[in-house]
């Protein structure tokens, strides 16, 4: 597929193993180029210094991660991907939502699209609970037509997955 078929995405979290493990995967994606990660404790070193393992992709010796900031993410990305704690994804996610970037949240942010079901489970209010109303849950097999078209989407966890 052409350059112009692709994608640009970016991580916000990208030092974690979630991060990592996203990393390994759009590196090889053929419609997507990863065009920024951000980590505060690595900002300034390149993929290669710190994930070794990608040294090999011409990438991983120029992209640095850098400090999270909405607008350089809604400048270089069309999709950006949280892989961020829960409670924290969510202060993320507005803004760009916002801006009219499309977000993949891999916490369990937007998992629940009830906010008294959130705070019965995390033990907490949601954040931006508005934002449960506009998400989608992720999982393919159920929401394949809405999550085409949705501009924030809740990626399934581990358990719900293998259940449903």
């Amino acid at each position: 597929m052409s350059e112009a078929h692709t994608v640009n995405v970016a991580i916000v979290g990208a030092s974690g193993f979630s991060g990592e493990e996203l990393i390994h995967r759009l590196l090889q994606h053929p419609h997507a180029k990863l065009v920024a990660v951000t980590s505060r404790k690595f900002a300034g070193q390149t993929l290669a210094q710190i994930f070794p393992r990608f040294a090999s992709d011409p990438v991983a010796d120029t992209l640095q991660f850098t400090e999270p900031n909405i607008g350089s993410l809604a400048e270089a990305a069309k999709v950006v991907f949280l892989a961020l704690p829960h409670g924290v994804a969510a202060e993320f996610a507005k803004p760009l939502v916002d801006a009219k970037i499309k977000v993949i949240d891999l916490s369990a942010d937007f998992r629940l699209n009830d906010s008294d079901v959130y705070e019965e489970f995390y033990g907490n209010a949601h954040p931006e609970p508005k934002l449960l109303e506009e998400s989608i849950y992720g999982m393919l097999e159920l929401h394949r037509e809405a999550i085409r078209n949705s501009q924030l989407i809740a990626s399934p966890g581990c358990y719900p997955t293998s259940i449903l």
